[in-house]
C-alpha cells in the first residue's frame, strides 16, 4: 500500500487564462479502486496527463508508483494479438495472458488473429488485461465503456471488481456502482475524495446540497431581519444623539450624560447587529458552491397524420455475402421508445441507417411513411472539425436556439469560438444532440447519444425526454439510461 498525495497542484493550459486546478491537494490509496467523475471538460483527463508527466504545473504530485494509461496506444495494429499483449507486457507467460482474457470471456484463438481484425470490444478486453498484469503499475482507465456493449460492460465492471490499483473515468453509473470502491469527483469549487460506490457518493452529495440550501435559506432569513433590526437601532440611536441639543417637554435641559451613554449602547448594539449579519454572510457565502444547475431541455416532436411510422419485416443486414443478424420484425408506431439491444457488431447500427435510407445489403423488408422526418445522431463524431458559425451554417440550425440548448448542457461561451475538432468527445456529442433538439421531426434515431457525455447531462436528457415524450428508436448501452427511457409494456426493449 502507499500514497498518491497531490498537493497545492494549479495547471492551465498555455492558450488559456483559466486554470483548470487552482491549488487542489487530496491523496489517494494506491489500493483503491477509484471512480474518478465530473462534468465535461472539467479536466479529468487533463489530470490523468498531469500523473503521467506531459505537462508542467505548479505544485506537487508524489507517487511511489508508475503510472500507466488506457486505452495504450497500439504503434502497429496489423501485428497478431499476442505480439501486442507481449509489447505491453513483456515478463507475462503466455498462460497468463490466456488466463486473463478468459476472466473477460474473450475466446483463445484471438491471440492469432491480427489485433486490427478485433472488435473494438474485444480490444478494450485484450489491453486492459495486459495492462493489469504489469504488477507495481497504477492504471489510468479513460472510458472504457465507450466500445463495450451491455453484457460486454457488466463482465469488465465484473472483472475490475477484483482489482485494485487504478482510476476509473466513466459516466456510466451502473458500470461504477459494480466495480469501484471510493469516487474522486472534481465538482464546480472543489475536488473530493470519498469511500463508497457512484450510488452513495450521490446519496452524501444530494444530502450535504439539501443541508446546505436549508442552511442557506435560513441564513438569507436572518440576514434579512438583522438588516431591518441594525437600520433600526442605527435609527434610534442617531435620535438619541440628536436630541443632546434638546430639552424635555416641561422646557427643562437634558441630561446630556445620561443621552450620550444611551446613545452609546444604541450605537454598540448596531455595531453587534452589524457584525453578527456579516458572520451570517461569510457563513453563507460558503454554502452551495457546488450545486450543478442543470437547465430544463426542450424538444417539439411533430405529429404524424397516422399511427404507424415504420415496419421491418424478417430484416438481415449482409456485409460481404455474410448474415450479420437473425431476421428481425418490428414496427414503430407514435410514442414508441424502442432501444436496440445487443452485442457489438450485431448490426444495431446497420438496422437504424436501413430506417434512414442508407444502402446497405439485407433481406427482408422495410417501409417507411411517406412524409416522414426523421431527426439523426449518429454514433461517430470524427467528422466534427471547424468552427461553430459554419457548422449552424452548413446545417441550416436556428444559431439562437442552439446555442441555447449548448449553454444548458454546460457549454461556456468561449467553446463558441474554438474549433470544433478541439472540443472533448463529450462536448462533441453534446453538439450532435443539440443541432436534433433543434429539428422538429416526428422520429428521432439516436446511435449510442451518451459515449463521453457527463453524468450531470445524461440525467438531463433522460429528463427531457420523459417530458416530451417523442417517438424513438436508439442503441444505448449505459442500462440506467435503457432502463429508464425503454420500459417494457409501453415502450420496447429489443435484443437484436
Amino acid at each position: 500500500m502507499a500514497m498518491i498525495q497531490v498537493q497545492d497542484l494549479t495547471f492551465s493550459y498555455p492558450s488559456s487564462f483559466d486554470n483548470i486546478f487552482e491549488g487542489v491537494s487530496f491523496q489517494i490509496d494506491t489500493d483503491w479502486k477509484l471512480g474518478f467523475i465530473g462534468r465535461n471538460g472539467r479536466g479529468k483527463t487533463t489530470f490523468f496527463n498531469l500523473l503521467l508527466g506531459k505537462y508542467e504545473y505548479s505544485g506537487k504530485i508524489n507517487s511511489s508508483v508508475e503510472f500507466n494509461y488506457f486505452p495504450y496506444p497500439v504503434s502497429d495494429p496489423s501485428k497478431y494479438t499476442y505480439e501486442i499483449l507481449s509489447e505491453i507486457c513483456p515478463q507475462a507467460e503466455d498462460w497468463e495472458f490466456l488466463r486473463e482474457i478468459a476472466y473477460l470471456n474473450v475466446d483463445a484463438e484471438i491471440m492469432y488473429r491480427p489485433f486490427h481484425h478485433l472488435s473494438n470490444g474485444e480490444q478494450t478486453k485484450v489491453l486492459l488485461a495486459a495492462l493489469f498484469l504489469n504488477e507495481g503499475q497504477f492504471l489510468l482507465i479513460d472510458e472504457p465503456t465507450n466500445h463495450l456493449d451491455t453484457d460486454g460492460r457488466k463482465i469488465v465492471s465484473n472483472y475490475l471488481k477484483k482489482k485494485k490499483g487504478f482510476i476509473l473515468i466513466s459516466h456510466d453509473r451502473n458500470f461504477l456502482d459494480g466495480c469501484v470502491d471510493h469516487i474522486l469527483s472534481i465538482n464546480k469549487a472543489n475536488i473530493q475524495v470519498q469511500s463508497g460506490n457512484y450510488s452513495s457518493w450521490k446519496l452524501n452529495f444530494d444530502r450535504k446540497l439539501e443541508h446546505e440550501e436549508a442552511t442557506n435559506e435560513r441564513l438569507q432569513k436572518d440576514i434579512g431581519r438583522l438588516t431591518q433590526s441594525s437600520k433600526r437601532s442605527a435609527g434610534w440611536s442617531n435620535k438619541v444623539e440628536a436630541s443632546k441639543i434638546g430639552t424635555t417637554n416641561s422646557g427643562s435641559k437634558l441630561d446630556k450624560g445620561y443621552v450620550g451613554h444611551k446613545a452609546a449602547k444604541m450605537m454598540k448594539r448596531a455595531k453587534n447587529i452589524e457584525s453578527r449579519q456579516q458572520k451570517a454572510i461569510e457563513e453563507k457565502s460558503k454554502l452551495l458552491k457546488n450545486v450543478e444547475k442543470t437547465e430544463p431541455l426542450k424538444l417539439e416532436p411533430l405529429k404524424f397524420h397516422s399511427n404507424e411510422l415504420v415496419v421491418l419485416k424478417d430484416v438481415s443486414v449482409q456485409y460481404d455475402g455474410q448474415t450479420v443478424n437473425k431476421p428481425v420484425s418490428f414496427k414503430i408506431e407514435q410514442g414508441d421508445r424502442i432501444a436496440l439491444n445487443g452485442k457489438n457488431g450485431s448490426g444495431k447500427s446497420s438496422i437504424l441507417k436501413l430506417i434512414l435510407g442508407n444502402s446497405i445489403q439485407h433481406t427482408g423488408s422495410i417501409h417507411v411513411s411517406s412524409g416522414l422526418k426523421i431527426s439523426y445522431v449518429q454514433q461517430d463524431t470524427s467528422h466534427l472539425k471547424g468552427q461553430l458559425s459554419d457548422y449552424i451554417r452548413d446545417n441550416e440550425i436556428d444559431e439562437t436556439l442552439f446555442k441555447s440548448i449548448l449553454r444548458k448542457m454546460d457549454f461556456d461561451r468561449i467553446q463558441f469560438e474554438k474549433d470544433i475538432s478541439h472540443y472533448s468527445g463529450g462536448q462533441k456529442k453534446k453538439l450532435l444532440i443539440a443541432k436534433s433538439l433543434c429539428e422538429k421531426a416526428h422520429l428521432y434515431i439516436w446511435d449510442e447519444p451518451l459515449n463521453f457525455i457527463d453524468i450531470y447531462s445524461r440525467i438531463q436528457i433522460e429528463e427531457l425526454i420523459q417530458s416530451f415524450n417523442p417517438t424513438m428508436v436508439f442503441v444505448e448501452h449505459d442500462l440506467a439510461f435503457q432502463q429508464k427511457i425503454a420500459v417494457p409494456g409501453t415502450q420496447t426493449i429489443l435484443k437484436i
